[in-house]
């Protein structure tokens, strides 16, 4: 016996990556019309919440990051949320200075960097972060 959603998954298809509809609306999933519909407040943070657990699953893979407190945790994963973790790991300097609790050259390193001048006021907070090991 078919049901409403092996229906719909069916003609609608079963998508993991957004692509253009046949009319050109930005679409994902089973026929999620994100051009019009977007998506909900609660699919909003169900997002945040498993990109969150990848992230931190990522880096806990990393003795230096699991050496850190939470907050600076938090500031590492921030990072890693915006570069990616390839990304993250091209500041080798600024992990040296983490594991080694050089909270200063650590958040030099973050500071001198292309990332920094380009997401400007966020590098700040994360550096101050990372410095100071409290919530920014």
């Amino acid at each position: 016996m078919m049901d409403l959603a092996t229906q719909l998954m069916r003609d609608e298809g079963f998508r993991l990556m957004p692509y253009s509809d046949s009319v050109g609306k930005l679409t994902i999933g089973v026929g999620r019309n994100l051009t019009d519909v977007g998506l909900s407040q609660d699919e909003v943070y169900y997002l945040l919440n498993n990109d969150i657990k990848r992230v931190m699953v990522s880096l806990g893979a990393y003795p230096w990051f699991q050496g850190l407190d939470p907050v600076r945790q938090a500031a590492v994963a921030n990072m890693a949320f915006n570069l990616g973790l390839g990304g993250l790991l091209h500041f080798p300097s600024m992990i040296h200075h983490l594991q080694a609790g050089e909270w200063q050259g650590a958040h030099d390193e973050a500071l001198n960097s292309t990332w920094s001048t380009q997401v400007g006021e966020r590098a700040k907070r994360i550096a101050e972060q990372l410095l100071t090991g409290e919530w920014q």
